[in-house]
């Protein structure tokens, strides 16, 4: 018995996503007090593409460049063994000194818990920040570590059979999110 995947709803489109990044990107200016020793880092690959439009939306606002870095968490993960026998690295690209900052780790989407607590490693093994705030575009649920985020642009409930997709303009040529359902044959087609 195959599973089919299909799409089951869109819940962010463009203009959803834009309202929700520039909304976390006032949250982060007040929470923060302004930029003073503020830096954002993107877990590669969305992840990446978010912090960098949050950068843009927080120089709007402010009219003050924050650094912005993009974070490799590949040699981090607790399933590299599963993943693959070579698993692809990337390189880590954050060009300056998170010692003393207050870092905003941004993410797509928040699930597990996993692939932010590996995040933290790497960011901890490139030097000690004031603080470490989390944001995300999309929070889930299912979390399997105590992890939360600070800064979220949608909640979404889902089941365990569900997958939130975030397709964003930089690496899927559209900016969406959406859910997408695992189903079995029997349950799409029924059974004799």
């Amino acid at each position: 018995m195959s599973s089919l995947m299909k799409e089951k709803a869109r819940v962010l489109d463009k203009e959803g996503i834009n309202r929700a990044l520039t909304r976390i990107a006032h949250e982060i200016l007040e929470k923060n007090k302004g930029t003073k020793e503020l830096c954002l880092i993107g877990i590669r690959n969305r992840g990446a593409y978010i912090a960098k439009r949050l950068v843009e939306s927080i120089k709007e606002i402010e009219g003050t460049a924050v650094p912005v870095g993009i974070l490799d968490i590949t040699l981090y993960r607790d399933d590299l063994t599963l993943i693959a026998a070579g698993p692809v690295v990337h390189k880590t690209e954050i060009d300056f000194d998170i010692s003393g900052k207050n870092v905003v780790l941004v993410d797509d989407v928040l699930y597990t818990g996993r692939t932010v607590r590996s995040a933290l490693d790497a960011l901890i093994d490139l030097g000690r920040p004031n603080s470490i705030q989390l944001a995300v575009l999309v929070d889930r649920g299912h979390r399997e570590l105590p992890v939360r985020a600070d800064f979220v642009g949608k909640n979404i409930p889902t089941s365990q059979k569900e997958t939130v997709e975030v397709r964003l303009q930089e690496a899927d040529g559209s900016d969406e999110v959406v859910i997408i359902e695992q189903s079995n044959e029997d349950e799409t087609y029924g059974t004799q």
